[in-house]
C-alpha cells in the first residue's frame, strides 16, 4: 500500500470578496462557497490548510512585463479615467474591469499558485490546491478573459527549477491560451488543452493544427471539441490522450486547471459534463502519483462551481462525499434539492464517434514525433525567488503589506476550522 498523499491547500478569505462589477460573470465569491462547502464536509481535517502570501510585483514580473504589473499595482477605479491610453494598451476594460483591490486579488491568487508550486518542490506535499487561482488567458503585457496575471505560467516556471519536464492539463470549456503561448517554443513545458472551439467562441485559438514551434514542436496538444460533449466521450479521450502523453513524455510534475465552465448548466459554457465526469478526470492524473498542482479556473454558475471543486477535493483525499449537502454558511444557494449532484446537461452533441476519433488520431500521430522522455539538461537549480525585506518606514500605508505581515503571524479560526483546535493549525510558511 502506497502512504496517503499529503495534500496541502491554499485559501485567504480576502479572495471571495472581490467584485468584478454587476452583469460581470466572474464571480470570485464562488471562492468563498466553494471553501465553506470544503469546511462543511470536514475535508479540511485531512489537509493541511494555508494562507497564501500575497506574492510580490517582483515575483509577478518572472513572467509579466515589468510595465504591466506595475500599471497594474497603480491603477484604481477613481483614476482610470486618466489613463485610456494604458487600458487599451494592457487590454482593461469590459472584460477585464479595474476594480477595488484588484491587484491584491492577483498577488493572492498568484501567491497561492506559487506557494503550492514551492511546497511540492520541497517534498512538503504530494499534492497542492488552489482554487482561486488557474487564470489561463492573461498575457505577458496584457489581460484578458477576466484574466489580469497567469499564476499558472509562474507556478509552472517554479515546479521547472526543480523539474526538467512539466505537464499542463487544462479542462476548462476555453482554450488554455496563456499557458500555450507562454512555452509555445520549449520542450520543458508540455500544454495540453481540451476545449470548446469554433462558432468564434473565445479565445478563437486552440485548433488542433497548434503544435508548438522551435524546441516545442509537438509539445503543445489541442483537442478541440464541438457544443454539448458528454462524460463518456470526453472522459474516453481524456484518459486515452493523457495516459499517452504521460508515458510519452514522462513529465517530473503536472499542473491541472479545473475550470468548472465546461460543466453541464454553466452561463458561458456549452458542455454537457457531470461532476463526476469533470471529477473522473481529476481520478486518471492522480493515479499517475506524480507531484499534482491542481487549480481552479473559469465557472460561472456559481453553485455548481462549488459542488465540483469540493468534489474534486474529496478526489484528490479519496473521500466519498454524501450527497446530501450539509450545513453551511451558503446552505442557501443549493436550494432546492440541497444535494451534491447536478443533472446532466441536454445540449445537442455535436462531437461524432467520426470527429473524436480524428482528433484522437491527430493528438497520437503528433506525440509519436517527440522523442521519448527528451533529455533536457537541468541547470543548477535557482534560488526560491529572493524576496526583499521591507522597511516599514519607506511603506506606503495604503498598500497594506505591514497588516498582511501582521496576518502571517495570526489565525483566523473562522476562515479554517469550525472549531478551537489551534494546535491542528499548519502555518509553518
Amino acid at each position: 500500500m502506497r502512504p496517503k498523499d499529503k495534500i496541502a491547500y491554499f485559501y485567504d478569505g480576502d479572495v471571495g470578496s472581490v467584485y468584478f462589477g454587476p452583469n460581470h460573470p466572474m464571480k470570485p465569491h464562488r471562492l468563498c462557497m466553494t471553501h465553506h462547502l470544503v469546511l462543511a464536509y470536514d475535508l479540511h481535517k485531512k489537509m493541511e490548510i494555508y494562507r497564501p502570501h500575497k506574492a510580490y510585483p517582483v515575483e509577478l514580473a518572472q513572467f509579466h512585463s515589468t510595465d504591466y504589473v506595475e500599471f497594474l499595482h497603480r491603477i484604481t477605479p477613481d483614476t482610470q479615467h486618466l489613463f485610456s491610453n494604458e487600458l487599451a494598451r494592457y487590454n482593461l476594460g469590459e472584460d477585464c474591469p479595474v476594480f477595488e483591490n484588484l491587484f491584491e486579488f492577483c498577488q493572492i491568487y498568484a501567491g497561492g499558485t506559487i506557494d503550492a508550486a514551492r511546497r511540492l518542490n520541497n517534498q512538503l506535499c504530494d499534492i497542492a490546491i488552489n482554487w482561486a487561482g488557474g487564470l489561463h488567458h492573461a498575457k505577458k503585457c496584457e489581460a484578458s478573459g477576466f484574466c489580469y496575471i497567469n499564476d499558472l505560467v509562474l507556478g509552472i516556471l517554479e515546479l521547472l527549477k526543480y523539474h526538467a519536464r512539466v505537464l499542463y492539463i487544462d479542462i476548462d470549456v476555453h482554450h488554455g491560451d496563456g499557458v500555450e503561448e507562454a512555452f509555445y517554443f520549449t520542450d520543458r513545458v508540455m500544454t495540453v488543452s481540451f476545449h470548446k472551439y469554433g462558432d468564434m467562441f473565445f479565445p478563437g485559438t486552440g485548433d488542433a493544427k497548434d503544435i508548438g514551434e522551435r524546441e516545442g514542436k509537438f509539445y503543445a496538444i489541442n483537442v478541440p471539441l464541438k457544443d454539448g460533449i458528454d462524460d463518456t466521450s470526453f472522459t474516453r479521450l481524456f484518459k486515452t490522450i493523457i495516459s499517452k502523453v504521460v508515458e510519452m513524455y514522462q513529465p517530473g510534475a503536472i499542473v491541472l486547471q479545473c475550470g468548472a465552465d465546461s460543466l453541464a448548466g454553466d452561463r458561458l459554457g456549452c458542455f454537457n459534463l457531470s461532476i463526476d465526469g469533470h471529477a473522473e478526470c481529476v481520478k486518471i492524473v492522480k493515479k499517475f502519483n506524480l507531484p499534482l498542482l491542481v487549480t481552479g479556473g473559469g465557472g460561472y454558475t456559481k453553485e455548481n462551481v462549488a459542488r465540483c471543486w469540493t468534489v474534486e477535493t474529496g478526489v484528490l483525499l479519496d473521500t466519498e462525499l454524501p450527497n446530501e449537502i450539509p450545513e453551511n454558511e451558503y446552505i442557501k444557494y443549493f436550494a432546492p434539492e440541497y444535494l451534491l449532484n447536478i443533472p446532466n446537461g441536454h445540449i445537442e452533441n455535436l462531437n461524432s464517434k467520426s470527429y473524436l476519433s480524428t482528433i484522437k488520431m491527430q493528438v497520437l500521430e503528433n506525440l509519436r514525433c517527440i522523442q521519448h522522455a527528451p533529455g533536457v539538461q537541468m541547470q543548477e537549480v535557482p534560488p526560491d525567488f529572493y524576496i526583499p525585506d521591507l522597511d516599514e518606514d519607506e511603506q506606503n500605508p495604503d498598500e497594506r503589506m505591514d497588516q498582511h505581515t501582521q496576518d502571517k503571524q495570526i489565525h483566523r479560526d473562522d476562515e479554517y476550522y469550525d472549531g478551537d483546535n489551534d494546535n491542528d493549525q499548519n502555518m509553518d510558511m
